[in-house]
């Protein structure tokens, strides 16, 4: 049994972060796709997640960030009331270098195979005109362009759900929802992130940012001179007078090394997976600092795409992702009368509303 083969049994049938319904591994030698499909759950419906194309160092990496994700959207869809399960999927390979609509189309058949159990977006690496390719093969795909019967980009939504989140999260700790006044960093405004910039600044909060890309940072800067920008996430946690603190890059973005010096007092933005391992949570209420859980907040996108299912109006999904407001406070009630971390408390609501589910 390869090293591969050993860690995937493990971690699906023998630890808690396992429990998934179905692993689905792909191959597509022709186009050169390789791609790993998870379905954590469909107690609440079919699963529902995007697909991320990236280049992982190696194909274990791969599969266990696909369980990883696939968890998460268990979560996510649940915290958000969707009628969906949890189900994500990855792309091995750098998109620069081997994204081609013969890759796509082949990663579309796939999901098509599965039979609606699963249902893809886009994510890191995807965009709306990959979806369209991949509806081409797949009817069971989401976040397409109108032209092509989608709603077009969530991120929009995405940074409007995190926004709600941090007006609870100023809230809860300030007594005010408002983000006048109060500094803010950014970490990463590429998709989601300028987006959430302009709802920060045009409610008067002081922003700062950064980015490993110079024309993501340039774009916000141009527009907006006064944003200030600082040359890496290490010196954004750091920042003198940082109130809330926004990961909108790559997961694991909270780990010992930074909390330990972490200033502001807020953590809450769009990122997957934020908690780099079990025990961040506890680590940040030790130092009083608040985190907004991250699937709860960033949950704007999801709620977007499985609209699109039903027949797409933005109205009807702003107000929904309006309501991420009342459930990052009600989250936050709820750690304090059980003495959790807020992850915790929202991990027990989830958890509860699959159960029921389940016993249905």
């Amino acid at each position: 049994m390869t090293d591969l083969t050993d860690g995937v049994l493990r971690t699906l049938f023998h630890s808690e972060q396992g429990g998934h319904e179905q692993v689905v591994l792909c191959q597509d030698r022709a186009s050169g796709l390789k791609a790993v499909i998870a379905i954590h759950s469909t107690a609440l419906g079919p699963a529902l997640g995007g697909t991320r194309f990236y280049p992982y160092a190696s194909e274990e990496e791969a599969v266990a960030d696909a369980l990883n994700l696939a968890r998460g959207m268990s979560y996510k869809n649940a915290m958000a009331g969707l009628d969906h399960g949890g189900g994500k999927a990855v792309i091995i390979g750098d998109p620069e270098q081997i994204k081609s609509e013969e890759l796509l189309l082949a990663y579309g058949r796939f999901v098509a195979s599965l039979g609606g159990r699963y249902v893809t977006a886009c994510d890191v690496g995807t965009y709306v005109a990959d979806m369209d390719v991949v509806a081409r093969e797949s009817r069971w795909t989401t976040g397409r362009s109108p032209e092509n019967g989608g709603a077009g980009d969530s991120s929009v939504l995405t940074a409007f759900g995190v926004f709600q989140g941090m007006r609870a999260s100023a809230q809860h700790v300030w007594g005010d929802p408002t983000l006048r006044g109060r500094k803010v960093g950014v970490a990463g405004v590429g998709k989601v992130g300028h987006y959430l910039v302009e709802h920060l600044l045009s409610d008067g909060a002081e922003v700062v940012i950064t980015d490993v890309r110079e024309e993501s940072v340039r774009r916000i800067t141009d527009k907006h001179p006064g944003v200030a920008v600082v040359a890496d996430t290490e010196a954004l946690i750091r920042t003198e007078g940082l109130d809330i603190y926004a990961p909108c890059a790559l997961g694991g973005a909270l780990n010992d090394e930074s909390v330990a010096v972490l200033t502001a007092k807020v953590v809450c933005g769009a990122a997957n997976n934020q908690l780099a391992h079990p025990g961040v949570e506890k680590d940040l209420a030790d130092r009083s600092i608040l985190y907004a859980p991250d699937y709860v907040v960033n949950a704007g996108g999801v709620i977007q795409v499985a609209d699109e299912l039903h027949g797409f109006d933005f109205d009807r999904c702003k107000a929904k992702a309006s309501e991420i407001f009342d459930t990052t406070l009600a989250i936050f009630a709820r750690a304090k009368d059980d003495g959790i971390p807020p992850a915790a408390a929202a991990d027990r609501i989830a958890e509860q509303r699959m159960a029921e589910a389940r016993r249905r």
